[in-house]
């Protein structure tokens, strides 16, 4: 890897605060983290995580302890910043509740029941399955916990998520 080689001395020239190191280092390593981020980031999010990460690499540099962990320590800014901008693209805003509760009364039952059906089969199967877990068989959370053996909080944030898929979709259908 071309971070690995010659990258060292230039950490410790950054340490040192001389002139242009800063800018030597992340030429050396803006290829390999390009090529990190090809593998961790979707297609269009490459050039933002790399470009995060090599403002993040000249900030904290001086930082750095340990010369040897330079290279792991890009890589693993480089795979937060990918996960960041994932994270972003997912989030949405929540939508009024009095518009909502308005929309889901003007369907009738059987629309709407159709309409409920489909945003099931819509869902991923992790999430899917929490929504029947409580809803349909009517476990605790205690419970959805234990059989699925993960965390309650890992549990309730994905019932959550189910919750909101399920809403926006019936909203948008």
């Amino acid at each position: 890897m071309a971070c690995c080689i010659g990258s060292h001395e230039l950490v410790v020239a950054v340490q040192r605060g001389e002139l242009g190191a800063v800018d030597a280092l992340l030429q050396v390593c803006q290829t390999d983290a390009r090529r990190y981020a090809r593998r961790h980031c979707k297609i269009d999010d490459v050039d933002d995580a790399v470009q995060e990460t090599l403002l993040i690499v000249s900030r904290k540099v001086h930082e750095l302890k340990v010369l040897a962990a330079f290279s792991s320590w890009m890589f693993v800014v480089v795979r937060r910043e990918c996960q960041r901008l994932s994270r972003a693209m997912t989030k949405t805003e929540p939508l009024e509740d009095a518009v909502a509760e308005t929309h889901l009364m003007c369907c009738d039952d059987v629309s709407l029941r159709i309409d409920l059906a489909a945003a099931l089969e819509s869902l991923p199967a992790h999430y899917l399955e929490v929504i029947l877990l409580r809803d349909f068989e009517e476990l605790t959370i205690g419970e959805m916990a234990e059989r699925l053996h993960d965390t309650t909080a890992a549990i309730k944030s994905r019932l959550h998520r189910a919750r909101e898929l399920v809403r926006e979709y019936l909203l948008c259908s």
